[in-house]
């Protein structure tokens, strides 16, 4: 049976790691100056998060990327 101090110091750990991804994932926004243009459209709202969400993943030397082939309209 877990004890309440074991139960804390795991959500502690778990928190530091999420905030810590999260810097790591803006600090790789930045890099990439997302945050530099005055012009906002969804898709970079959508772009910057998830670089956000992502971005650490390239320090580890992953390399997450998304092939979208959407379908041709009927003519």
């Amino acid at each position: 049976m877990r004890t309440r101090r074991a139960s804390a110091t795991r959500s502690r750990a778990i928190t530091i790691i999420i905030v810590v991804w999260l810097l790591i994932g803006v600090a790789a926004a930045a890099q990439r100056n997302y945050f530099e243009s005055s012009r906002t459209s969804c898709a970079k709202v959508g772009t910057v998060l998830v670089t956000i969400v992502a971005g650490p993943l390239n320090y580890v030397g992953a390399n997450p990327k998304i092939d979208c082939n959407a379908p041709k309209p009927s003519r």
